[in-house]
């Protein structure tokens, strides 16, 4: 196993940002090693600006890792890619705005990062005749050096950020910008071949021949990339502002409760459906439902065409919404083999514990406590358990009239990777009945459903296993007893030692009943001496 990344592969030479033969390059566009220490939690901040064809955005990334924190996020729709098919040249009216908007970024990096931003340009850049001449203006109005990236290696940054949320997937993931679209192939956390296309939104607007001319140029563009690309019948990753509108609007097509789009899945009949929903409806009136942006709105009726074509062509397994492309794979590119390895749901976790819980650490604890309960259950479900344990006193500080709610809120709109949304579910009504006994009378209700009732039942239980853990917290390393569960006799037994006796009251006792309630179980509570003897029993 390596304990440093790869270096990333030599950048474009079309832009004066390019070309460079320094130490510095070894790095990619940070000019630096990111996760020096292998075994680090922490990301210093970090701050990345994309040059789309169609936006400009800066991610400033802080906190966990492995998991990274989106410190500060800033979009601005500069379309700098449309009318290239026709000119050959940028939007100027897009390079007058991306101008100021780097201008805008500069400067709130100056206050808030310790280091000078990163910049890469993809398609418009890449492919324009005067895109050396706007990084040469760029540079001498802000200072800012624009790395521009092939095709190639966009698709491979994207597909690592696919694998930041995902570690160890399979499948194909197509990251769609404005003049462009990529194709990469994962395969057991590796990224295979990278393609990619011009078929982005704003070039397709400029095909000859209406609707019916752009679908045969769709038609004959995907029939090249099934060559190249062979069979991909995995789960297929959405990566890209326009796949997110047509995911939103899916969620308005279903009244799909949950507005989180990352891990958002469709099926290729979703795809069908929601195609035939946007043909057939006002666009002004679905992007005013939806809240997408005129000039994203505008793409969509190009990329579903694209997307639905897609669809037809690989036939995936399923298909899923990546928040996450080129910014967090330029991170992933640089983190050692022992951190891309680690499950970012439980990195973050941990980092949420250290930072804001009244006893760091005793997250470990408790889970070694509750997991008795779960035996044999797959790491798919323990390490829901795990997160929830670790996670179980990072909203103290909240109101407790609306601490449960928090907690819920928290878990299930948090930017974590590694969670489908039913997960979601499940870590969120675990935090729940954290601090509540009962789920019914909040505003989330309407959510449960994307839960079965089994598990439902089972969050239940981590949530009232936590609960009374809890009442055991005096510090990290404190051995807090064990329970024993007996599910073929529906029996629980709680061991607590000598040093839990006196913690061992009244609400206490209340916690652990509504615990065996919830497990449909008796119980059995011994307490040892200070000698280690069995010193009582109680079945109440």
């Amino acid at each position: 196993m390596t304990t440093q990344p790869a270096a990333p592969s030599e950048p474009s030479g079309n832009s004066p940002a390019t070309g460079r033969d320094t130490a510095s390059d070894d790095w990619g566009p940070f000019g630096r090693p990111l996760f020096n220490d292998p075994d680090s939690r922490a990301l210093e901040r970090v701050g990345v600006v994309d040059i789309g064809s169609n936006s400009v955005r800066l991610v400033i990334f802080d906190g966990a890792a492995r998991s990274p924190a989106y410190f500060y996020n800033e979009k601005i729709m500069c379309g700098l890619g449309a009318g290239l098919s026709d000119t050959g040249k940028l939007n100027p009216k897009g390079r007058t705005r991306a101008l100021a908007a780097l201008r805008r970024f500069q400067t709130l990096a100056k206050g808030l990062l310790p280091d000078p931003l990163h910049v890469v340009a993809t398609a418009a850049v890449r492919d324009a005749s005067d895109g050396p001449e706007f990084c040469t203006e760029v540079e001498a109005a802000t200072g800012l050096r624009i790395r521009v990236i092939t095709g190639e290696e966009e698709a491979r940054l994207s597909a690592q950020g696919v694998l930041l949320g995902w570690p160890g997937a399979y499948g194909l993931v197509c990251d769609i910008g404005g003049s462009s679209m990529e194709l990469a192939e994962i395969q057991g956390g590796i990224v295979g071949k990278c393609v990619t296309s011009n078929l982005g939104p704003l070039k397709l607007k400029d095909i000859d021949g209406g609707r019916s001319g752009r679908k045969k140029h769709i038609d004959e563009v995907m029939a090249g990339l099934r060559e190249q690309m062979g069979d991909q019948r995995d789960r297929l990753f959405l990566v890209g502002g326009s796949w997110r509108a047509i995911a939103r609007l899916d969620m308005l097509r279903r009244s799909y409760p949950l507005t989180v789009q990352h891990e958002y899945r469709m099926s290729a009949s979703d795809v069908r459906e929601t195609a035939k929903f946007i043909e057939k409806n006002d666009l002004d009136k679905l992007r005013a439902d939806c809240g997408i942006s005129s000039a994203r709105m505008a793409l969509v009726p190009y990329a579903v065409d694209v997307l639905s074509r897609l669809v037809k062509t690989f036939r995936p397994k399923d298909i899923a919404i990546s928040s996450y492309g080129i910014r967090e794979g330029l991170l992933y590119e640089q983190m050692p083999d022992v951190l891309r390895e680690r499950d970012p749901l439980i990195e973050a976790a941990r980092f949420a514990e250290a930072k804001d819980a009244r006893v760091p650490g005793f997250g470990k604890t408790l889970y070694t406590y509750v997991k008795p309960l779960f035996s044999g259950a797959p790491y798919t479900k323990m390490r829901l358990v795990k997160a929830a344990c670790v996670l179980h006193d990072v909203s103290w500080r909240a109101h407790p009239d609306y601490r449960a709610e928090v907690c819920f809120d928290n878990a299930t709109r948090a930017n974590l990777g590694g969670l489908k949304h039913s997960e979601r579910i499940f870590l969120g009504l675990a935090l729940l009945h954290r601090y509540r006994n009962k789920r019914q009378g909040t505003h989330f209700e309407h959510l449960y459903d994307l839960l079965a009732p089994a598990q439902q039942k089972e969050a239940e239980i981590v949530g009232k296993a936590m609960r009374f853990g809890a009442m055991l917290m005096v510090g990290e390393d404190q051995d807090i007893g064990t329970l024993r569960w007996q599910p073929r006799k529906r029996l629980l037994h709680v061991e607590l030692p000598a040093a839990s006796a006196e913690l061992f009251g009244e609400v206490a006792r209340a916690r652990l009943m509504s615990l065996v309630n919830a497990l449909e179980a008796e119980v059995r509570v011994t307490i040892e001496n200070k000698r280690g003897d069995l010193m009582a029993e109680s079945a109440d």
